[in-house]
């Protein structure tokens, strides 16, 4: 894996497919959001956020998401994908992404997304579980900002 996905606690891989590209023969930038959505779903998975969501009701909504184009990926490649919480607080956390260009070695976006947690069953936004924020914080470590609700 390259170094530059260092601190990444989860890693997704991608072929770049053929149909992946548009007209001006790179992947098309809305791709990436598929690729920060996969990533992120495998960090949910590793975290216990769908599992805990299926029994609670309680979960992830994405609030806000973007990204930042650094190189123009082409067929054939494989792009990794990194994705880590940076930031969590009482009510939400955001992850950072990176997209790596396997045949390059090089970034090819970074990307950001703030995820709100929310209550399925009563249509408002909640804490996150304190399962959930012990298993972030176990898998960051000391690289996690962490922001009291004060």
């Amino acid at each position: 894996m390259s170094a530059l996905l260092d601190g990444f606690s989860v890693v997704a891989e991608f072929p770049v497919a053929w149909g992946d590209m548009d007209a001006f023969a790179h992947v098309n930038n809305a791709k990436y959001f598929t690729y920060f959505e996969t990533a992120r779903m495998a960090y949910f998975k590793q975290t216990g956020v769908m599992s805990h969501m299926e029994m609670t009701r309680e979960g992830p909504i994405l609030a806000s998401t973007q990204c930042r184009f650094k190189l123009p990926v082409t067929y054939p490649d494989t792009l990794k994908v990194g994705a880590r919480v940076c930031k969590l607080e009482s009510d939400r956390f955001t992850m950072e992404y990176l997209v790596v260009s396997t045949q390059k070695d090089k970034i090819a976006a970074k990307g950001e997304g703030v995820i709100v947690y929310f209550d399925y069953n009563a249509n408002t936004k909640t804490a996150v579980p304190e399962p959930i924020r012990a298993m972030v914080l176990e898998l960051e470590g000391d690289s996690l900002e962490v922001v009291s609700a004060d």
